[in-house]
């Protein structure tokens, strides 16, 4: 294994402390318990949105905290879920009087975690629980995963709370943006742990998996590796079956890398995808293409698709001044 690091039991906070020295006008570091915030604070009565999840993932979550998007990110090792004194910290140091909204991709500890945060929190708060990925049917286990569309809730959500929206409206927002999306990835490579120090599971030269987890979670299937105009269709009729747009829809299309899938192969599949989405009478309206949710050096990628009304359109447009995400400033 080859990776730039001191040691393995620093990684991750010696990674946040060079994110927080790179954008000081952004984001505060607070390592103990560890958490992300704004550096310059909300104004009072926002309602503060809060997320989180292991650390592997980037730039989710920490290179989403700032105007527009999230109050705080509370990272945890990697594919490891934060703990609750972190969020409980978090959300005291962030609440500005117009409460907390946890935005929580749906796993086992991550939902446990926030949960245990929420119950300890004596403020008023709210949870959003974001299942996008449809590679799995929702009544299996936990059900669908968070995965890529968890950035565009963040962002959704977080441009309606910077416009004064209340705590009620900014969880019915974050339910109504995640049951208008879906996502389903493929991969190419495993990933490979820092502390495990070997690939997460094994691809041959000829495979692929499809419908992976972002944290090496084994997919609908291991099936033979195919050209990248095969492979949108395998992506992209879940995702349309799961939300079943009317003839016209307008869109918003995320196409996400993993981490080490280059740019170019990127927008190749954002091409093919459009194309396709095109052909069955979606209007594709706003784009988002690079890694924004990654899973440390996997190759491959994920399409997302939300669908929008003139209300959302209107949010995504909105300003937004973070690490990973900047317009409209």
């Amino acid at each position: 294994m080859k990776k730039f690091l001191d040691s393995v039991e620093t990684l991750v906070d010696d990674s946040l402390r060079g994110f927080a020295l790179a954008h000081p006008e952004l984001v505060l570091y607070h390592p103990e318990p560890r958490y992300l915030a704004r550096a310059v604070p909300a104004r009072a009565g926002k309602v503060a949105l809060i997320s989180g999840g292991g650390s592997g993932h980037e730039p989710l979550h920490a290179g989403f905290v700032g105007v527009g998007m999230l109050d705080a990110a509370c990272p945890g090792q990697v594919f490891t879920s934060p703990t609750p004194d972190q969020m409980l910290a978090a959300a005291q140091a962030v609440e500005r009087g117009g409460g907390v909204l946890f935005i929580v991709k749906n796993y086992a500890g991550d939902v446990m975690n926030f949960e245990m945060a929420a119950e300890l929190l004596d403020r008023p708060q709210a949870t959003v629980l974001v299942h996008d990925d449809v590679s799995l049917p929702d009544d299996q286990g936990m059900g669908r995963r968070g995965v890529a569309g968890t950035v565009v809730v963040e962002k959704l959500v977080g441009a309606a709370a910077e416009a004064g929206a209340d705590l009620a409206a900014c969880q019915a927002l974050g339910e109504r943006v995640v049951a208008a999306t879906a996502s389903m990835g493929v991969a190419l490579t495993s990933c490979t742990v820092p502390a495990l120090g070997r690939p997460t599971f094994a691809l041959g030269e000829g495979e692929m998996e499809l419908g992976v987890g972002i944290h090496g979670e084994k997919g609908r299937e291991r099936v033979p590796l195919a050209t990248a105009t095969e492979i949108v269709p395998r992506l992209a009729e879940p995702v349309l079956d799961a939300l079943r747009p009317t003839r016209g829809q307008p869109a918003l299309l995320l196409v996400n890398g993993f981490g080490a899938t280059p740019l170019q192969e990127l927008y190749l599949m954002y091409g093919l995808a459009r194309r396709f989405l095109d052909q069955r009478g979606v209007r594709v309206v706003r784009s988002l293409v690079g890694n924004y949710t990654t899973a440390l050096d996997m190759a491959g990628c994920s399409l997302t698709l939300t669908l929008l009304d003139e209300a959302l359109l209107r949010l995504w447009d909105a300003p937004v001044h973070t690490a990973a995400l900047r317009w409209g400033c």
